[in-house]
């Protein structure tokens, strides 16, 4: 937490942007997407993510295109399509490594109709589109990207090939589990967290500038020292939601 708070004062100092962190922030397209009885099944679980907020912060506009990476179950995509609306688009994507995530995934969310969403697991595993996008959003995925040995050199790729899709001015939004100050990447592969000053420096590094930190979904209770999936604290984890922009 004081991390992610020295974080948004550092931004503030340098960019003059300061995180939006309320949920009233949220115009009307992301209420009548959270409003829609069609994610009824889903709703349950807004106020534990912060939808409204995290939502407000990065942006997100009708007409947009976004990118959901490694969307899970579909929970921000079935809400991005909402937003972005007949005019925009939605590429649910999961990089060919992860095509045993979307076994299930994958089908139940092609079941839905979704007509401006195009849901795929990629033929590489770095992602692209057949469009720029305005948005890049990824999820409590970027710490793994690191891991099995891949390092630097494949959050650098990553990255690279993100700067690539989004349009000029687009966003790239990450939000993932914090680890201590100073740790880096040491935690990704062990609690399956990362710290957020070394996404930022990562993310930079590609050519992004910062825009600003949101503490919505900060738990200054979680101490850093347990995995994720811990059930003392799975699904209550400190997370840090950093926003980029494509200059």
């Amino acid at each position: 937490m004081r991390l992610l708070v020295s974080m948004v004062a550092a931004a503030v100092m340098t960019t003059g942007v300061l995180a939006q962190d309320k949920a009233a922030l949220a115009g009307p397209a992301i209420t009548r997407a959270l409003a829609d009885p069609a994610r009824a099944d889903q709703a349950g679980d807004d106020a534990r993510r912060q939808a409204a907020a995290v939502l407000a912060f990065a942006g997100v506009r009708p007409g947009d295109t976004v990118v959901d990476y490694l969307p899970g179950s579909g929970y921000w995509t079935r809400i991005f399509t909402g937003i972005v609306g007949p005019k925009g688009r939605v590429y649910a994507l999961w990089p060919a490594a992860g095509a045993k995530y979307a076994e299930k995934s994958l089908p139940a969310l092609k079941a839905r109709g979704l007509a401006n969403v195009t849901a795929e697991v990629q033929a590489t595993d770095l992602p692209t589109t057949p469009q720029p996008a305005d948005l890049f959003w990824t999820v409590q995925n970027y710490h793994d990207i690191p891991n099995k040995g891949a390092g630097e050199p494949a959050l650098r790729a990553f990255d690279a090939a993100v700067f690539k899709l989004l349009k000029r001015g687009g966003t790239y939004v990450v939000i993932d589990h914090a680890d201590r100050a100073g740790s880096g990447l040491s935690g990704t592969d062990t609690t399956h967290r990362i710290d957020p000053a070394a996404v930022r420096r990562q993310v930079e590094a590609a050519g992004f500038r910062f825009v600003g930190a949101s503490t919505v979904l900060a738990n200054p209770a979680d101490d850093h020292s347990k995995a994720v999936f811990d059930p003392a604290i799975r699904g209550r984890t400190d997370q840090f939601v950093l926003k980029f922009r494509k200059p």
